[in-house]
């Protein structure tokens, strides 16, 4: 089913659809930061009238994803290495948090879901470690729904939405810079897995960490963010 469809079925309005379009062309890169957003063609692109993309453009700027350019408008928020430190330090110490509480109230379906997820998951990068780059953005949705398993059970809507959205910014990096990293990180979603199943949180701990860190150092070595 389509996002459009699935939309429709959940009956949607066609704001909340523009605004999920918009929001995702940002984290997927499709709009590049510093990028204009024109409400002309963002309502050509989308179908959303002007009042409603302006409500759509303050609400991304509250999620720091547009910046607002005073009377000029609005644009796609850039990106820096600052930045992208503070996101991935945010994103450890949330996720972290949130394993430690889901590993010790994970019952089996838990254990089902992390084992599925990890199964997508692994599969997808198999792909990418034959270069092929034709799904990158299923990967990381996998990617997400990944970690997103792995912290469901804590117990926390508050810690799970605030690791989402933190998450979603970091994916954005990854999208413009990070790229994949091969075994290395297909080997620590192993074994965060293994982890979940033996409920070692200080040790997933550990390894999360090995892993963003391992992401943004190899975001920094490509040079594609200044």
């Amino acid at each position: 089913m389509t996002d459009d469809a699935q939309a429709v079925a959940q009956n949607i309005t066609a704001g909340e659809i523009a605004y999920r379009k918009i929001r995702s062309d940002i984290i997927f890169g499709r709009l590049a930061p510093g990028k204009k957003l024109k409400l002309e063609r963002l309502k050509a692109d989308y179908g959303a009238s002007v009042s409603t993309l302006r409500e759509i453009l303050n609400r991304l700027h509250s999620e720091r994803l547009v910046v607002a350019e005073g009377q000029k408008g609005f644009e796609v928020a850039p990106v820096s290495i600052p930045n992208l430190r503070e996101i991935a330090a945010l994103r450890q110490l949330l996720e972290c948090r949130a394993l430690e509480q889901s590993f010790q109230a994970g019952d089996m379906d838990w254990e089902g879901r992390v084992v599925a997820a990890h199964h997508r998951l692994a599969r997808m990068e198999e792909r990418m470690a034959h270069a092929d780059r034709s799904h990158t953005e299923d990967w990381k949705r996998y990617d997400w729904q990944f970690h997103q398993a792995l912290i469901s059970a804590c117990g926390s809507k508050m810690l799970i939405d605030n690791h989402a959205a933190v998450f979603d910014k970091y994916l954005r990096y990854q999208m413009i810079a990070l790229g994949y990293r091969g075994e290395i990180a297909a080997d620590e979603h192993a074994l965060l897995l293994e982890c979940a199943l033996q409920r070692d949180s200080a040790r997933a701990c550990k390894v999360l960490t090995r892993h963003v860190s391992g992401g943004v150092e190899h975001a920094l070595a490509t040079g594609t963010i200044s």
